[in-house]
């Protein structure tokens, strides 16, 4: 096939020659008159062989079909050991976890216990304490009690001794009118400082004999002053002679 395109390229070539020739005689003629005969010169044609042209040839297409990838080869024994480990690390991991939230509840019961011991620890030591007050309480209540019961009883016996000596003094200063009958009976209230001094006589209750209540005014006014009392306790004179009621009857007085 190449052949022939070349010998099929070479005819044309000395073809285009030919004519070119030709062209060529025609464009140099002239008249009759001067015509020159000239001898034809033949043209040797030689068929040129070209060189043939190199064709680069088209790869050539693998029309195999590819072979499949071969795939690894799976070793289960070591597929088996690796699910073996994975399961057991799975395993360890949840046994730590529990272990460690059994461990936390362990400790957050002891932590409870402990705190719960201390609350009942704490609220017998308040009772106690309480109790302890309370005892405290009773025992001081007792003995401020027994003790005001015996400053009472000092107070009293103290206030006794004074009454006597005002009831001396105004037995004394009393002079009894002829007026006077038994079954009278005039009471009054002696207003006194704590110097003893007599400051106020103010009659209570009158017998119903003007000469009588007088005498019982005049008995209390004639003291004038119990120097006695200046000895006496001040919270003493306050409580029971500041005011003194005295009772005149004929034939006794009283405080």
């Amino acid at each position: 096939m190449r052949g022939s395109l070349s010998y099929s390229v070479a005819v044309f070539c000395s073809l285009v020659l030919h004519v070119a020739l030709v062209g060529a005689l025609f464009v140099d003629w002239q008249p009759e008159s001067k015509r020159v005969i000239m001898q034809p010169q033949y043209i040797e044609a030689k068929l040129v062989a070209l060189a043939p042209k190199k064709i680069t040839p088209a790869p050539k297409l693998n029309t195999k079909p590819k072979a499949a990838p071969k795939k690894p080869r799976v070793d289960l024994a070591k597929k088996k050991r690796d699910e073996k480990k994975r399961l057991a690390k799975i395993a360890a991991q949840k046994k730590a976890a529990e272990k460690k939230r059994l461990e936390e509840e362990r400790l957050t019961k002891a932590e409870q216990e402990r705190k719960e011991q201390q609350r009942l620890e704490e609220l017998r030591r308040q009772q106690e304490e309480a109790e302890r007050l309370r005892k405290e309480s009773e025992f001081a209540e007792a003995l401020a009690a027994e003790q005001a019961q015996i400053s009472a009883q000092e107070d009293e016996q103290a206030a006794n001794s004074y009454r006597q000596l005002i009831q001396q003094r105004l037995s004394e200063n009393w002079s009894r009118p002829p007026s006077a009958r038994l079954g009278m009976e005039t009471v009054i209230r002696i207003r006194l400082v704590p110097t003893g001094r007599v400051v106020g006589v103010t009659i209570l209750k009158s017998s119903g004999d003007t000469a009588f209540d007088r005498s019982v005014e005049q008995a209390a006014l004639k003291a004038e002053q119990f120097v006695e009392l200046q000895a006496m306790e001040p919270a003493l004179f306050e409580k029971k002679f500041r005011r003194v009621e005295v009772a005149f009857s004929p034939e006794d007085l009283r405080l």
